[in-house]
């Protein structure tokens, strides 16, 4: 098992929720609302609902997609990402 395996052992639902918790946290701090989002990253305001929800994964383009609006970087989210999955070990 690699070293990644080992440090994020944990369902994927969990992981999804804990990206979606990430999602909407950034979102509400840059002011957009989910169809505000939608509209300026070209996606639709359920699919943002979904992901916030922990019900859909994003792909690469659509994280870099997002932080682009979010004034954020993919490192970034990953990292914060990172650190709420260090607070439910």
């Amino acid at each position: 098992m690699s070293h990644i395996d080992d440090d994020f052992k944990m369902n994927d639902s969990k992981l999804e929720n804990i990206f979606g918790k990430v999602l909407k946290d950034l979102r509400l701090a840059s002011g957009y609302s989910q169809e505000k989002l939608a509209l300026d990253c070209e996606l639709d305001r359920t699919y943002i609902s979904m992901l916030e929800r922990g019900k859909r994964q994003p792909t690469l383009k659509t994280i870099f997609t997002l932080c682009e609006k979010l004034n954020s970087s993919p490192s970034e989210m990953v990292k914060l990402v990172e650190v709420e999955v260090s607070k439910t070990e």
